[in-house]
């Protein structure tokens, strides 16, 4: 059996220095203020000449779909769904790359990149 010294451990600092529950605490409050944000922020894609107009949100949620009633027709259905999707998609692409690179400028100097 090992003899204990009487000494009582000294508590491991943080290696995030000092500051770093200050630093850890900003990052959660800008990251909280930056999510707010992006929930008012919007992303309009058109597709087929402005036929179809799609609103996306930050949050990655479908806000409106515009569609003009010309290319609404009942025996070609799937150029509208083609239309529609096309739309979506690439409202969705916008807007997941302007909340990447708002959270860049976030999480750059701190290195969480990858993990968000």
């Amino acid at each position: 059996m090992s003899k204990r010294s009487g000494k009582r451990a000294m508590p491991m600092r943080s290696k995030l220095g000092g500051g770093g529950k200050n630093q850890l605490q900003k990052l959660q409050e800008d990251f909280a203020r930056m999510q707010e944000e992006m929930k008012e922020k919007t992303t309009s894609v058109s597709a087929g000449g402005g036929v179809v107009t799609v609103v996306v949100t930050g949050e990655q949620k479908l806000k409106e779909l515009h569609i003009a009633p010309e290319v609404v027709d009942p025996e070609d259905v799937e150029m509208l769904q083609d239309l529609i999707l096309a739309a979506v998609n690439e409202a969705l692409d916008k807007s997941q790359s302007a909340v990447a690179e708002q959270l860049s400028g976030l999480t750059g100097p701190v290195g969480l990149d990858g993990l968000l």
